[in-house]
């Protein structure tokens, strides 16, 4: 039996237009719906199909290091997401457009 651990994942949701986006950078993974109840359902499917797919293909330590995860050895073994430290708005300039 294979042992599992627990995370927690940080999940942002966006309005684009009339569709909301989930999107958690821990997996670079990202969906949408026309609310965000259902962006979320989505997410999840999204989220455990491709935890299948990666396990079923024998690939969930490459794809865990390639996006930023680490292997923590102590004080047992488990994989640590990236830290999410936060986010800021900044203001920029964009040219109009024509």
């Amino acid at each position: 039996m294979v042992k599992m651990q627990k995370v927690v994942l940080n999940v942002a949701f966006y309005r684009e237009r009339d569709k909301f986006v989930a999107y958690s950078p821990a997996f670079d993974l990202s969906t949408c719906g026309d609310t965000e109840e259902q962006a979320k359902k989505r997410f999840e499917e999204a989220l455990s199909l491709f935890l299948e797919e990666v396990d079923k293909m024998g690939t969930m330590e490459d794809v865990l290091i390639e996006c930023g995860w680490t292997k923590v050895s102590r004080p047992t073994r488990h994989w640590q997401p990236p830290i999410y430290v936060g986010q800021t708005q900044k203001e920029i300039r964009l040219p109009c457009p024509a």
